[in-house]
C-alpha cells in the first residue's frame, strides 16, 4: 500500500500565490510509484479544500468556481488515522473524504510557514515534512533569527527593531535612533515576510519615513539595518536533518534594481501567475561566479545556520557580500524555499547530485 501524502498549500499570507505555484509544481515531481498525493488547498480565510481539480493550476484563475466544485475539509482523528472530514452545511452530515499518513506543507509567509501550520499538524500527531515549529518560527522572524545566529558567531548585519506601538507613539524617535546608528542608505524590512514584500531602501529621511510607513502595512514589527552599497547576493541550499546536513552549489540571482525584488525572484524570465504553468525565478548564475574560498565559506556558514536553527528537510539561505570590504553576511533563511522545479534550490542541489524527485523523496 502506498503512503498517502497530504500536500498543504496556500493560506492567509501575502505569499499565497507563490505557495500555489511551488506546491503544484512539486506535486508533479513526487514519485507516484511510492506515494498517493492529496492536494489540500488552504484559502486566504484558512479554509481547507480537496477535490479532483485542486491539483490543476489552470483552475486557480477562477478560485470561486474551484471552491464551488471542491469539498471543504478539516482534519480529524479516527481509529489512529488522520482523516480529511468533509464539512457540509450541517456538520453532522459530514463524511470522510480520505486519510493521510504524512503532511507536506509547501507554504510561504506568515500564518503558515512561521510554525503556525506545523503546530496545527503537531496537534494531530501526524508526521510532517520539513522544519519543526520552533525552527520555522525562528527562521521566519528576521530579528529573532539574527539574534540566534549572532549568538553563535554567524555574521549578520546589526539592526534596530521597532514595533507598531513605537511607530504610533513616536515616529520621530524611530528616525532619530536610526540616523544615530546607521548612515544612509538604510534598508527597511517587515520582520516576518519573505519574497521581498514590503522591503525598501531609504537614502534620506523622507524616503525612510515612507519606507517605515509601508513596512508597517505588512507587519506589526519591522527591522532597519544599513544597506550595503556595493552588494552582491549569493544563495545556498542545505538538505538534511540534525544528524547530517549537506550544502548545495551556490547561485547568484540577478537583480533589476538595488535590491532583489518579488519580480526578480518569481516573474522575470517567465510569465505572470495564471499565464503559464510555471513561475520562473528570474535570471540566475549557477554556479555563482565566486572564488573557491568564498564558496566554501558560504557552504560552511549554510550548514552551521541550518544546525543552529535546528532545521530539517530543505532550506535556502540568502547571503550578502559587501564588495567594498569582502565581508559575508547571512541575510535571510527560508525554511520552505519559495521556488519551482525549474529553478532555485532544485537546480542548486542538482549540482551536487540530487534531481528534484530525489530531493522531494529525501525530504519526505
Amino acid at each position: 500500500m502506498k503512503i498517502k501524502i497530504g500536500v498543504f498549500f496556500g493560506g492567509n499570507s501575502v505569499e499565497h500565490e507563490v505557495s500555489i505555484i511551488t506546491a503544484l509544481q512539486a506535486i508533479e515531481n513526487i514519485d507516484r510509484n511510492k506515494y498517493d498525493i492529496i492536494p489540500i488547498y488552504i484559502t486566504k480565510e484558512n479554509k481547507m479544500y480537496c477535490g479532483n481539480f485542486i491539483g490543476d493550476i489552470t483552475q486557480y484563475k477562477n478560485i470561486e468556481n474551484l471552491l464551488h466544485i471542491s469539498s471543504q475539509v478539516t482534519l480529524a482523528q479516527r481509529d489512529n488515522k488522520v482523516i480529511l472530514l468533509k464539512c457540509n452545511k450541517k456538520f453532522y452530515e459530514s463524511s470522510v473524504y480520505d486519510y493521510i499518513d504524512i503532511a507536506f506543507p509547501i507554504v510561504h509567509g506568515t500564518n503558515v510557514e512561521d510554525g503556525t501550520l506545523q503546530g496545527y499538524l503537531k496537534m494531530f500527531n501526524i508526521p510532517y515534512v520539513g522544519s519543526d515549529v520552533i525552527s520555522s518560527a525562528c527562521g521566519m522572524d528576521k530579528y529573532v533569527c539574527k539574534c540566534l545566529l549572532k549568538d553563535n558567531d554567524i555574521p549578520v548585519l546589526d539592526c534596530k527593531c521597532f514595533t507598531l506601538k513605537d511607530y504610533n507613539e513616536n515616529l520621530e524617535n524611530i528616525i532619530n535612533t536610526v540616523e544615530k546608528e546607521f548612515p544612509y542608505p538604510v534598508i527597511v524590512k517587515p520582520v516576518n515576510l519573505g519574497s521581498s514584500v514590503g522591503i525598501q531602501i531609504a537614502k534620506n529621511q523622507e524616503e525612510l519615513n515612507d519606507a517605515i510607513e509601508d513596512a508597517f502595512t505588512y507587519s506589526k514589527k519591522i527591522l532597519i539595518e544599513k544597506a550595503i552599497k556595493n552588494l552582491r547576493e549569493i544563495n545556498c541550499s542545505v538538505v538534511g536533518d540534525y544528524e547530517f546536513a549537506e550544502a548545495s552549489e551556490c547561485e547568484e540571482p540577478i537583480k533589476t534594481d538595488e535590491i532583489l525584488s518579488f519580480n526578480d525572484k518569481y516573474i522575470s524570465g517567465g510569465k505572470k501567475f495564471g499565464g503559464n504553468k510555471s513561475m520562473n525565478a528570474g535570471v540566475l548564475k549557477l554556479p555563482a561566479d565566486i572564488s573557491l574560498d568564498v564558496k566554501q565559506t558560504i557552504q560552511e556558514l549554510s550548514v552551521k545556520t541550518f544546525k543552529v536553527l535546528g532545521c530539517s528537510g530543505v532550506i535556502r539561505i540568502d547571503f550578502m557580500i559587501d564588495q567594498d570590504t569582502n565581508l559575508i553576511y547571512v541575510n535571510e533563511v527560508n525554511t520552505i524555499p519559495g521556488c519551482t522545479s525549474h529553478s532555485r534550490y532544485p537546480s542548486m542541489l542538482k549540482q551536487i547530485g540530487y534531481n528534484f524527485e530525489d530531493v522531494i523523496d529525501k525530504w519526505i
